[in-house]
């Protein structure tokens, strides 16, 4: 974890200096691991005063505590915008609509907000936003498009939560927040309770190719190919001029 600690904030500061040089990075803080040891990871490549924090309560978060320690804990500038008013304002706008609002539209729609505020927040500050999805997450689709999947660079993107968490601790993150039970916050369940098997299973999964339950395996690789659109460019007609 030393080696991939200093290989992936080599790759911030080479990102930074090709695609944003002297730019500030944003990264929204959810209180959870991957968030958290993003945000580390940015301070550690370009400096606490070129990294902004924005905690993104919708309503009430329970553990809005654990967002605002990895703030104080990094010792980053923060804003703390509370998005249920906007969320609550396109769902009631959908409803006079006579739009039928679905199970999943509501609960893909706040990371969908969230990340326009980091991106309004970016645009203000010279920034760039930061993605915060891990491997294993990426793997079966377990994120959103346009939401927690969008940003401008990902440090986590080749890394499963196993490693995540490894990293953490090697980053110094207080363990109860890197080691902490995995949750969109969204739903009300854990991650491991929504996809119906553990990130450690999945994990080796990725890394070895072994799952000894058949019906895990075929689980995943159903999920697996069916999110791979989640992470490809916009198909685009190919015109020739002609």
């Amino acid at each position: 974890m030393s080696k991939v600690r200093t290989d992936v904030v080599n790759w911030i500061r080479d990102w930074f200096e090709k695609n944003g040089k002297g730019c500030n990075a944003v990264v929204g803080l959810s209180g959870g691991k991957d968030s958290s040891v993003v945000g580390a990871l940015l301070v550690e490549a370009l400096g606490k005063d070129r990294v902004i924090g924005v905690l993104m309560p919708n309503g009430e978060q329970s553990d809005i505590s654990d967002s605002r320690a990895v703030v104080q804990h990094l010792g980053i500038k923060a804003y703390e915008i509370n998005i249920k008013a906007s969320v609550d304002g396109i769902l009631a706008e959908m409803q006079k609509a006579g739009i039928g609002v679905t199970e999943q539209t509501g609960i893909n729609l706040p990371p969908r907000i969230r990340m326009s505020t980091l991106y309004a927040i970016s645009q203000s500050h010279n920034g760039r936003v930061a993605n915060t999805c891990n491997l294993s997450e990426d793997w079966i689709g377990y994120s959103t498009k346009y939401g927690d999947a969008a940003g401008d660079f990902a440090p986590l993107g080749n890394l499963t939560v196993t490693e995540v968490i490894e990293l953490g601790l090697e980053l110094g993150l207080p363990e109860y927040l890197v080691k902490k039970t995995p949750s969109d916050g969204l739903c009300g369940k854990s991650d491991e309770d929504k996809i119906g098997f553990k990130y450690a299973t999945l994990d080796k999964y990725i890394r070895t190719g072994v799952c000894e339950d058949a019906e895990t395996k075929a689980k995943i690789d159903r999920m697996y190919a069916g999110s791979r659109f989640k992470l490809e460019p916009i198909p685009y007609f190919h015109y020739d001029g002609k």
